[in-house]
Formats: C-alpha cells, structure tokens, sequence
C-alpha cells in the first residue's frame, strides 16, 4: 500500500474521562441525497433509504477528545490506524491489545502508549472507550467486534468484516442491537465522488440497474503468494504470510482486496447477490491470485466480478466498475479518475474529482475518529454493506471449491 500520509508524532497518555452512559440510537449510515435535476419519480429503493436519518452521535461533545482503543497490533494498525488517529485532531488511541506481548511493547513504545492489554475485556472494563478497531487477523474479527459493541463502542472492523456470512450477519445484528456504528474502511465508498455516482443510481438516472462489471487489480504478487510486501520493508511489522495467504486462515485475493470492488458496487447500485459461480487461479500458496466469477442479484441483474493480484508495483491499483440500467450507465475509474453518467437520452454529467491519490487508506480512519468524537459523518460502509459484502465472497469462494453456482446465505 503506497504511503499517503506520514506518521505524526507519538500522542501522550491521559487518564480517562468519566464517561457517561452510552446512548442508543438507530443505525443509520447512508443518509438520502435526493435532488431535483430532473423529474423523474424517485424509486420505492431511494424511498425508502431517504427516511433514514443522518448519524449525529450523542455520546460526547464534539469538544472532547474521543478515546480509541485497538486490538491487535500489527502491520496496519501500527502504519495506518494509530498514526492516523493520533493525526485526526479529534482523537486519540489510548490504549493497545494483543496477545503478544512483545508487539505491544514495541508499539506502545513507538507510539508513547502506556495502557496495553492482553486481554480484551479487561480493555473494554477499564479504558471507558468511545471506539474501537479491530485490526486482528481475517478470521478474529467476529468476536472482539460484538465485543466492542458490547461495550458500547462505535466499531471500525478492518476488511474483510468477516469471513463467514453467518459471522457477519451476526456483527450487523449486534451493532443494530447496540445502537452503534460497525464501519468497514473500504476507502473508495467515502470519496466525494462516490456520493455522486450512488445519487445518480438513487435518483434513477439510469433507470433500474440490469447488469454490472467490477473488476479490480493490485500489484500484490508477492503478499499473496506468501513472501514479504516489497513496499513494507521499512514498516514497523510486516504483513504476516498467515493472514495474507494461508488459505485456511482466509488468505486470498477476493477476501484480501475485492472487499473492497464489492463494497462499492453495493453501496452505489443497491443490488444483493443471490447466487455466484466462480472460476480462481491459485498462487504457490493455494490462495486465489485471479477471481472469475458471475453473479445474479436479487433484482434478477447479472453481475461480473474480476480480480488479479499481479499488476506491476509501479502501476499500483486499480477499479473499474460500470453499472448499466435502462436508461444509462454510471461508469467508475479510478485510474483514470474519472466518475460519469452517460445517459440515453444525451444528458450526461461527470464528477467533480479533485487532486486525490488513486486509494487515500487514512480516509475511512479520519471518519471513524470523527464519529467517535461526536461529529455527524455518513457510514459509507457500515455493517449491513460489510455484511452482504462478507456474504457475497464467502459465496465466491464456495462456488471456487465446488465448481458449482452457489447462493449467497
């Protein structure tokens, strides 16, 4: 992952504040852009979606500091989340959890972050947390998420949300029981433009969505094939083999990148897979290099999915998702940075892009840190996207075991 941002300095530890009682409240997480470009009825589906109110947490005052804590302690949290947050302005990562207790030593150390745990329900007791990231390996998100909602926290769960439908489901329902945010940082859904693009479909400027291309590509040839990632060499930790391609432990490129494809063509299209047939080309570690696969949602829309891990470092990467309807099509780049409705009818429009990396990863962290100081954000990536995306994946790659179609559950 390239580096768009530089670590700042270490926070300085404070004795936690009295917290007040969490305050339950609807989840919501995609409030309505509807507007009045046209005058076409708006469908029952942006309906629907324009009841939901905006997230304003009432938790604490904008004022205050927000407290975050994290659990485990590793490649991305130490050269993303805890960097990034310690950045924020509105927040600050007070307290450490993993089972190594070397790897909180050098963390905490590098950070100037005096409380870690070992223990994750001793954290939660005792550091009166207002957020949480879960940045454990693939399959341990499950637990310490529902945990953490538990106890009252709004939730960042590094991608894949999780690696079983059921599980995530089960994250989805505890947060909507809590009262609290699950936010998955899927960074290309909380870009500027992919308002644009979900609005267009909102407002039906394309009509109904029939047909969808997504493909994506990364130049991470070497992480899943199990050797070290040639752009961590001079990271604090390394992405560890184990997570990245061990395919008993949910390695591969569907979970480990198309996570992300996914979750922005069912952010902006709306549509839910039903069922997907997939064709995976394995790396020397038995993960999946290339993903081929079609899919039918919900609606009766077909889908195409497409992934490949083995783009040249210096091209970084890429995703190109084209979302066809009856009356247009909304078309995403992000290559060539480009977001545009071409129309039937002529009437076409394109996004205003401004200077942007091709993927900011710090974005969906400064949103976490402003939700969880109090500040109204939009959820572009909440639980029940995280959810259907989980679903959909853990479909793809039954359907690659069994080469047979296979219903989303």
């Amino acid at each position: 992952m390239p580096r768009f941002w530089t670590p700042c300095a270490p926070a300085t530890p404070r004795p936690p504040p009295a917290r007040p009682p969490p305050t339950c409240r609807t989840s919501t997480a995609r409030p309505s852009r509807r507007g009045a470009s046209h005058d076409r009825p708006v469908p029952r589906r942006a309906q629907a979606r324009a009841r939901r109110p905006p997230i304003h947490p009432a938790r604490r005052s904008s004022a205050m500091t927000a407290r975050i804590g994290i659990v485990g302690i590793g490649w991305w949290a130490t050269f993303n989340h805890i960097p990034v947050i310690a950045s924020s302005g509105v927040a600050e990562v007070v307290a450490l959890c993993d089972l190594d207790d070397d790897r909180l030593k050098v963390a905490g150390e590098e950070f100037g972050i005096a409380a870690r745990y070992t223990d994750l329900a001793a954290m939660l007791a005792a550091e009166a947390l207002d957020g949480l990231v879960v940045s454990t390996p693939h399959v341990a998100h499950t637990a310490p998420a529902i945990a953490g909602l538990e106890a009252g926290c709004h939730v960042l769960v590094e991608k894949p949300m999780a690696t079983s439908a059921a599980d995530g489901r089960a994250i989805a329902a505890a947060a909507a029981k809590a009262g609290r945010e699950v936010l998955v940082p899927t960074g290309l859904n909380f870009e500027d433009y992919t308002a644009t693009a979900r609005r267009w479909v909102e407002e039906g400027r394309i009509g109904e969505v029939r047909h969808v291309v997504c493909q994506m590509g990364s130049p991470l040839h070497d992480l899943f094939a199990g050797e070290p990632m040639e752009e961590t060499a001079d990271h604090l930790f390394r992405p560890p083999p184990s997570t990245w391609a061990d395919p008993a432990r949910a390695g591969g490129y569907a979970w480990g990148q198309m996570s992300h494809s996914l979750a922005w063509m069912i952010h902006v299209s709306g549509l839910r897979l039903r069922s997907v047939y997939c064709a995976a080309g394995q790396s020397k570690t038995g993960v999946d290099f290339y993903d081929a696969a079609t899919a039918r949602a919900t609606n009766g829309a077909t889908v195409v999915l497409s992934g490949a891990s083995t783009v040249p470092k210096h091209k970084g990467m890429h995703t190109d998702v084209r979302i066809f309807g009856t009356e247009g099509v909304v078309v995403f780049d992000n290559e060539r940075m480009r977001v545009e409705l071409w129309r039937m009818d002529g009437q076409d429009e394109a996004a205003t892009i401004a200077d942007r990396p091709v993927y900011d990863g710090g974005l969906p962290t400064r949103v976490f840190a402003r939700l969880c100081a109090g500040e109204p954000v939009t959820n572009a990536s909440d639980a029940e996207c995280g959810a259907e995306v989980t679903a959909a994946i853990h479909a793809l790659y039954r359907s690659a075991a069994s080469g047979q179609p296979e219903e989303v559950e």
